[in-house]
C-alpha cells in the first residue's frame, strides 16, 4: 500500500524532496551539456528571466523548453569550455522553489577577454518540470568580455 503524506510538513517535505531532485538533474545535465535531458526538464512553457543584452549573443529571452535548453549549447559555442568554471556556495530549496548562488567565469571565445561574478539562480519545479529560470549575474562584466573593446556594454 501507498505511503502518504500524514501532515503538512510532511507534504512540504515530499515536494522539496522532489524540487531538489530535479534541480540535481539540471545541474547534472547542464554540466553534461545534454541538451535532450535539459529539454526534458524544462516545461513546455517557461518563465524566463536573464537581463537582455545585445552584446552577448547567449543571452537572450527564451519561453519554450527547446529555446531554455538550447542555453547551454549556444554558451558553449561563444565561450571556450576549458575556461568555463561555476561554484555553488548556496543551494536552498523550500517547497517548489530553489535558489542557487555561487560564482562563474568564463572566457568568450571571439574576444579572448575572460568574465567572472557572483550569480543567483531561481529555479521553480512545479510537475517535475522546472516551470520558473530567473537568473542574476554580472552581465555587465560577460558584456565587456563579448565586445571587441571591453567597453561597450
Amino acid at each position: 500500500m501507498p505511503e502518504f503524506p500524514k501532515s503538512t510538513a510532511d507534504m512540504t517535505m515530499s515536494t522539496t524532496e522532489a524540487t531538489r531532485a530535479v534541480v540535481r538533474d539540471f545541474l547534472a545535465a547542464r554540466l553534461a551539456g545534454d541538451t535532450d535531458r535539459l529539454a526534458g526538464l524544462f516545461a513546455d512553457e517557461v518563465d524566463w528571466l536573464l537581463a537582455d543584452n545585445p552584446t552577448v549573443p547567449w543571452i537572450r529571452p527564451r519561453s519554450t523548453a527547446a529555446e531554455c535548453a538550447a542555453q547551454s549549447e549556444e554558451l558553449t559555442a561563444h565561450t571556450v569550455p576549458e575556461d568555463a568554471r561555476a561554484s555553488v556556495d548556496a543551494f536552498i530549496v523550500d517547497g517548489t522553489d530553489a535558489v542557487l548562488t555561487g560564482h562563474l567565469s568564463g572566457t568568450v571565445r571571439a574576444t579572448g577577454k575572460s568574465f567572472e561574478g557572483p550569480f543567483a539562480l531561481r529555479l521553480t519545479v512545479e510537475g517535475g518540470r522546472i516551470t520558473r529560470h530567473h537568473l542574476y549575474e554580472n552581465s555587465l562584466s560577460i558584456a565587456e568580455a563579448c565586445s571587441p573593446t571591453g567597453t561597450e556594454a
